[in-house]
């Protein structure tokens, strides 16, 4: 199966809404509100296979820039039946490429799922090493203060 990586439409959001919210149920990332959806759209690319229209997706990711040099890779979900075919990397890669575009020199993630983002070139860091203003969104996490999420850096 082929997929096309896009920026996600406006008619993509109840389907990354769903795909998200299934996968923060099993603890696998953190969920997000329709509008916070809505009012990121702009940083969400989305995966379709052939055939797929607008609203049906197989996959999402977000590009956040945090800082002059600096951009997250966020909300990155795959459903089950497509983990195992690349789909992860392939949204993954294009989130770096569009982050190389705007000159930006490094990416991190904050994830529940480190092996997957090592195998991709990022390395663990501390938390404490990342920048203070990424920490605006933990301070109104569900989790805050008790982070279980791992910190990981790749340098372009």
């Amino acid at each position: 199966m082929t997929f096309a990586i896009e920026k996600a439409l406006v008619t993509d959001v109840p389907a990354v809404y769903e795909l998200l919210k299934q996968l923060s149920a099993k603890g696998l990332l953190l969920p997000r509100s329709y509008v916070n959806l809505y009012e990121m759209l702009q940083t969400f690319s989305v995966a379709r296979s052939e055939g797929q229209r607008p609203g049906e997706i197989a996959g999402v990711g977000a590009l956040q820039v945090a800082w002059e040099d600096l951009a997250e890779v966020r909300s990155l979900a795959v459903p089950e039946e497509h983990r195992k075919n690349g789909l992860g990397r392939r949204i993954t890669e294009a989130l770096e490429d569009e982050a190389r575009k705007m000159g930006i020199r490094r990416m991190f993630t904050l994830t529940y799922a480190p092996v997957f983002f090592q195998k991709m070139g990022y390395r663990v860091v501390s938390l404490d090493s990342l920048p203070q203003k990424i920490w605006a969104v933990c301070f109104n996490c569900v989790h805050y203060p008790n982070c279980r999420e791992i910190a990981l850096v790749k340098d372009f």
